[in-house]
């Protein structure tokens, strides 16, 4: 059966029509014994539209939210994701409104060459909101990648700002003008469908580009100061970094030689401190210098921060402070290298821990972390532990190399 309704495809008649034939699906299969269903290109339109309508929010919070987390990682603060995220919503609600006011209200149609007002294609929110989601954080990263580059090398948190904005204005303003021209370019002579989605991306390309990233970006990086580039610690050890200004080669550029020059220590630290998240130190003032094959015993009662302090030695944990170098390589720069270079055995926690020493040995890592040896209280176990390390320092000098350097944890009594 064909229905034609009385008013267009886009009209809220014709969609309260299909909804009340599906409505009565239930009362016509009862007192007539038919099941009935709605289909054609009015019907199918309108549920796209639903599906659409109903994925926007979900869509609009996994964008946004995935941005916020990825600047985290990226510029290490949280003032500058969170910048960044709300200048990507208020370009979206510009490009938004401009669409409304041209093609629902019909301001400026004319002179755009828009015929027919009304209701806009249904996927072009979804399609607007992730190629300008693309764009602006492209925009965001070109500023604030230098900014963040000049402070972390200069210091001066608003100086950075002014250097950085110099050096990147001219990439994005190229940038935001190319975008620009191509998206303007199908508005007057495009097709009904494709016009109100590059009036939007137009739109919205020109106010995130010189509204939002080079007006208020510089501003607000410029009155939060050094506060801009904070994160809490605690945050700072869960994500992952990214070193995209090349803090990590400078780091080691500048500790090449340290802590002299050709020195072949196994372990060296200075002044290394790990503070809990309510601000109390787990270990302070830690300097040490161990040579190859060998040992450094760190004693202390529990809880006393012996096992944060080795496990920052294996590259396991980061210290807040302080200057470590493990088998040559800077930490935490190169944590995943000195990971590949550190053995662990958690002689607590093993069922053998003869076996988690051998198993440690075997590996061939030139250190060699032992925790909790102060846990084998059994007299023969820790016949057993002495010999293995007797044996791996013997397997060591018959290969001709270095035994493997040790960090072992054990209470002053042990």
């Amino acid at each position: 059966m064909q229905v034609v309704p009385e008013g267009g495809p886009d009209s809220e008649a014709t969609k309260r029509l299909v909804q009340d034939i599906r409505d009565r699906h239930d009362e016509l299969a009862q007192r007539y014994g038919v099941d009935i269903a709605v289909t054609g290109m009015t019907a199918v339109g309108i549920d796209i539209s639903a599906l659409l309508g109903a994925a926007l929010l979900p869509f609009g919070i996994f964008v946004v939210g995935l941005s916020f987390v990825l600047l985290t990682m990226v510029f290490r603060s949280l003032w500058v994701p969170l910048k960044a995220t709300v200048g990507y919503l208020l370009s979206v609600g510009a490009a938004f409104g401009v669409i409304a006011l041209v093609f629902e209200q019909g301001y400026g149609a004319g002179a755009l060459g828009v015929d027919r007002l009304g209701p806009v294609i249904s996927f072009m929110p979804i399609v607007l909101m992730g190629v300008l989601f693309g764009l602006a954080m492209d925009y965001e990263v070109f500023l604030v990648s230098r900014m963040r580059e000049d402070y972390v090398h200069g210091g001066d948190a608003r100086r950075a700002v002014t250097t950085g904005f110099v050096s990147s204005a001219k990439v994005v303003t190229a940038a935001a003008v190319i975008m620009f021209s191509v998206f303007v370019a199908f508005v007057p002579e495009g097709d009904v469908n494709i016009k109100p989605i590059a009036l939007g991306l137009a739109v919205g390309v020109a106010v995130d580009a010189f509204v939002v990233r080079m007006t208020l970006v510089p501003a607000v990086l410029h009155l939060l100061g050094d506060r801009a580039w904070h994160m809490p610690r605690w945050l700072d050890r869960v994500l992952p970094s990214f070193d995209v200004e090349g803090e990590s080669l400078a780091r080691e550029i500048e500790l090449a030689d340290w802590p002299e020059p050709g020195a072949t220590d196994a372990l060296a630290a200075q002044g290394l401190r790990l503070d809990a998240p309510d601000g109390h130190p787990i270990y302070q003032d830690v300097t040490f210098r161990v040579p190859p094959g060998a040992a450094l015993v760190v004693s202390g009662p529990h809880r006393s921060g012996r096992t944060a302090l080795l496990l920052t030695v294996a590259g396991r944990a980061h210290a807040d402070a302080g200057v470590l170098k493990v088998a040559g390589l800077v930490a935490p720069e190169r944590a995943p290298a000195i990971r590949g270079k550190v053995a662990v055995a958690s002689l607590a926690r093993a069922l053998d821990p003869v076996a988690a020493l051998r198993e440690a040995f075997a590996t061939g890592a030139p250190v060699v972390v032992l925790d909790d040896l102060d846990t084998v209280s059994d007299p023969a176990l820790r016949t057993a532990v002495a010999a293995e390390l007797a044996a791996a320092r013997g397997q060591a000098s018959a290969a001709g190399r270095p035994s493997p350097s040790s960090s072992a944890a054990c209470r002053p009594t042990a």
